[in-house]
């Protein structure tokens, strides 16, 4: 990886999943913190894709807040877990996260989506060198992940490898051809997350595919299957700590969330996927919300 610079001043992530309510608790106006700077950065830019990031982010606080082996000190060690943010049209998650726990300074939100900057409207690796993976076509995270995961064992590094796709890209059939690999190979190491919000660009998921489950597909490829509501932030640290949920198995953990979580007037509408917030529309969910986004904060 190339090797990233990590400016003074910022805070690493954690190390260690919380157990106790208290840091439970935290997570969650983590996530109200999150989701209101999403909100804010769609707003400002005047581009849509709320449904999508909003639906993620009780999975991604999770994950940077205590789960993963990164900190911003650690991008470079050959040991670190990696993460691979395969559903890139939801980066406004990620951004947001990136700069709850560290990686970015929030400053650096106002960039969102202008021309020339580290933070395009799907992340870039040649615009912000942090990320593992350029992502944005659907389909491709998975492949990249098992590949990871496939060169790390020949190696003998340890580390695990974390990919977390939308379930509209469960329709590509690059995700079963790697989900095949990966449990031909024993990778144990390797645990993909579903963010099935139930809801596509066009229509509902059930409506545009044959409505199956998705963890008895995964468990079908050879996968070990465990389905949640991921907008629960205790049941989501609880799944997680029991990772990988077989020994001689790739893991898939199916995050049933609602598109546009955490917003009452976003949730489960499919306008969201392209719509961007008005100025009225802001102002209502930061006031649901009841935090600030985290440029806006006051210092």
């Amino acid at each position: 990886m190339i090797p990233v610079p990590i400016p003074s001043g910022l805070t690493p992530s954690g190390t260690g999943l919380p157990a106790t309510a208290a840091g439970i608790e935290t997570l969650r106006r983590d996530a109200r913190r999150a989701r209101a700077t999403c909100i804010q950065m769609a707003h400002d830019a005047r581009h849509g894709h709320l449904k999508s990031a909003l639906s993620c982010i009780d999975v991604l606080v999770a994950l940077y807040g205590g789960f993963l082996n990164i900190t911003p000190d650690t991008l470079c060690l050959p040991g670190r877990d990696r993460f691979l943010f395969s559903k890139g049209h939801a980066v406004t998650a990620l951004y947001a996260v990136y700069a709850l726990y560290g990686y970015l300074r929030p400053a650096e939100l106002d960039d969102y989506c202008r021309t020339g900057g580290r933070l395009p409207d799907h992340p870039c690796r040649h615009a912000l060198p942090l990320l593992e993976m350029s992502s944005g076509s659907l389909g491709y995270g998975l492949g990249i992940g098992t590949g990871m995961m496939y060169g790390m064992m020949l190696a003998g590094k340890p580390g695990r490898v974390v990919a977390l796709l939308s379930d509209g890209e469960c329709n590509e059939g690059s995700v079963w051809e790697a989900a095949m690999f990966a449990a031909a190979h024993g990778q144990n190491r390797l645990l993909a997350i579903i963010d099935y919000n139930g809801l596509q660009a066009v229509g509902r998921s059930a409506e545009l595919m044959a409505p199956t489950e998705i963890a008895e597909k995964f468990q079908g490829f050879g996968w070990n299957a465990r389905t949640i509501d991921g907008n629960d932030l205790e049941q989501v640290v609880e799944t997680l700590a029991a990772v990988p949920f077989a020994p001689d198995r790739p893991s898939v953990l199916v995050a049933r969330t609602r598109s546009g979580a955490g917003v009452s007037f976003m949730e489960d509408d499919l306008a969201w996927h392209y719509r961007a917030p008005s100025a009225e529309d802001l102002a209502k969910a930061l006031a649901e919300l009841g935090v600030a986004p985290l440029h806006r904060e006051q210092p």
